[in-house]
């Protein structure tokens, strides 16, 4: 596959974005393997990840949560190993409302590991960003918790 993302999606009619921030303790490369290679491991239903680490490559998973799996899909726009990941995430009601957004993940070393912000961009209304903005923090703490040691 191309080094060079297709179909990017045009988020000009989606205004509405959210930024997420953490230092976590795990190093640059184990966040960008649990982002590209060991999302199962943190993230997803262990059982329901097809994900394979490629721009334009499509990914599927499921999140667990309410005693319901959440059906997620995507693909790669941009992998830089050990720095960034940025990705296509669509979800259905209660996530992204179908709308395909856009999750950059920028990997810094810090002193203490690695420094992680994470954009989410193009939802279509304040509630799906509004949602997410309060989930995100969760999520980047779980995969804190779940990284250390990698």
């Amino acid at each position: 596959m191309s080094d060079e993302p297709i179909g990017v999606p045009d988020l000009s009619a989606r205004p509405f974005d959210l930024t997420a921030e953490r230092t976590m303790a795990a190093s640059p490369q184990a966040l960008y393997s649990a982002w590209t290679e060991r999302f199962g491991d943190w993230f997803a239903a262990p059982d329901s990840v097809l994900m394979r680490a490629a721009v334009n490559a499509p990914f599927f998973f499921q999140a667990e949560g309410d005693g319901a799996r959440h059906p997620h899909y995507g693909r790669f726009l941009r992998l830089e190993p050990a720095r960034l990941v940025e990705l296509t995430w669509v979800t259905g009601a209660g996530g992204t409302e179908g709308a395909e957004t856009v999750v950059t993940v920028e990997l810094a070393p810090a002193e203490e590991g690695t420094h992680l912000t994470l954009n989410h961009r193009g939802f279509a209304g304040e509630a799906a960003r509004d949602r997410h903005s309060q989930a995100w923090p969760m999520v980047l703490e779980q995969l804190d918790e779940r990284t250390r040691g990698w």
